[in-house]
């Protein structure tokens, strides 16, 4: 299904222009119930949504209950090793099976009436229902869900058929190979509640061009015009930063690691910078020297949007005498805190009548790349827009065009676009 009249052919066509000659997405992307209904139905409940890591679940019987656009949810590592999920929904009168946020179960019952299901999702027991007329116990097992993981995090889609979770990651596969993210583990986490539209927060993230003036501290470590762009496959967008000499990590003090080893499948290279990917719709991956910082949003309402931040690390590292991943996880709380702050200002502002999709500056290709996502699936014409990959972002004349919609590779990923 796509997007009719949300926006005129004329709209579309100006956000699809080559960035230095493209204009932002209209007011009403943001502000319009219309938009954010077709999302939640088109996107968020259709596409591959991160909703928690295999490590929540490592042993049989364990479990966690997510929310998916409302969408109750419950997955479940069964007895053999194989983890599935399901609607938390009981096929009796619709109760919430399971009420835990997190927990080990033997098997699942439901609180209002005793139905009984196993760790596979099977409907074991069932009081009072052995005379009922074309009634079995395997037609009222909880409703399963598209599960898949890649790296350790667990992605489900609420839609019965589509593209596989490798097809929408695409060559982003390629860029974490190196690394062993499914090993990481939490040591802090952080929820913000911000009034802002959910694409503010992201096209926030996809440049550093207000790095000097709100966050003078992440610039002095990564000044915003050091660094380069990535050519993606797949959807997503992202690049890096590079720190300066002095600087090790992102974190308070200098930037100092205070005696944490680089992870482990760090490159010299990796080691002198901090990479940054936008995992269509929702993720923010922020790969350190050190640690890996992980940004979920959840959108709530067209006008607000829950923040989940969690700083992983590897648990040898976490093992260490005197760890402490403070000067790390307040950095980032307060450049958080700055950020949400002047997405909260933008939301409040282009809801003026007096304001008009403006333009992007010759800093903000990677914020035309995701509006150029987001405005291929309000189309739906089956165009993938191409993007402009900087290679050096100070080496502006050397910028090139990335074709994503020619030959076989286009069609495809035109194809994929249909639900």
């Amino acid at each position: 299904m796509t997007g009719p009249g949300l926006l005129t052919t004329q709209e579309i066509e100006r956000v699809r222009r080559p960035y230095r000659a493209a204009s932002l997405l209209p007011g009403r992307a943001y502000h319009d119930e219309r938009f954010f209904d077709f999302e939640r139905r088109e996107w968020f409940r259709r596409d591959w949504m991160m909703v928690g890591r295999t490590a929540q679940i490592a042993d049989p019987g364990s479990y966690l209950v997510a929310d998916v656009d409302g969408e109750p949810l419950l997955i479940v590592r069964g007895r053999d090793d194989t983890v599935r999920a399901f609607f938390n929904v009981c096929q009796h009168r619709g109760t919430a099976v399971v009420e835990e946020a997190c927990g080990v179960a033997v098997r699942f019952q439901c609180p209002y009436h005793a139905w009984i299901y196993d760790l596979e999702g099977k409907l074991v027991r069932a009081r009072h229902t052995e005379d009922l007329e074309d009634f079995a116990l395997e037609d009222f097992g909880l409703r399963p869900v598209r599960l898949d993981q890649w790296q350790g995090f667990l992605f489900v889609s609420l839609a019965e058929e589509g593209p596989a979770l490798e097809e929408q990651l695409g060559d982003l596969v390629d860029h974490f190979a190196r690394f062993d993210v499914a090993s990481l583990r939490p040591a802090a986490s952080r929820t913000y509640e911000v009034d802002a539209n959910w694409k503010f927060v992201a096209e926030n993230y996809s440049e550093c061009y207000h790095c000097p003036g709100l966050h003078p501290q992440l610039n002095r470590l990564t000044p915003y015009d050091l660094g380069a762009d990535f050519e993606s496959h797949g959807e997503w967008q992202g690049g890096y930063m590079e720190l300066i000499d002095s600087a090790e990590t992102m974190a308070l003090d200098g930037g100092h690691r205070n005696g944490r080893p680089p992870m482990a499948g760090c490159t010299l290279d990796d080691e002198r910078r901090v990479t940054y990917y936008l995992v269509w719709p929702n993720i923010f991956l922020s790969i350190h020297p050190d640690y890996l910082l992980v940004h979920t949003l959840t959108p709530t309402a067209v006008g607000h949007t829950r923040i989940t931040c969690e700083w992983l690390f590897e648990p040898a590292t976490m093992a260490r005498p005197g760890f402490d991943p403070k000067d790390a996880v307040e950095f980032w709380d307060l450049t958080n805190r700055q950020d949400w702050h002047v997405c909260e200002l933008q939301h409040r502002g282009t809801a003026s009548q007096s304001w008009s999709a403006g333009r992007y500056s010759n800093a903000e290709p990677s914020v035309h790349a995701f509006d150029l996502m987001v405005v291929d699936r309000y189309a739906g014409d089956g165009i993938v827009s191409s993007r402009t990959v900087r290679e050096d972002y100070r080496a502006v004349p050397s910028e090139r065009r990335k074709s994503r919609a020619s030959g076989v590779a286009g069609a495809a990923a035109a194809a994929r676009r249909q639900p």
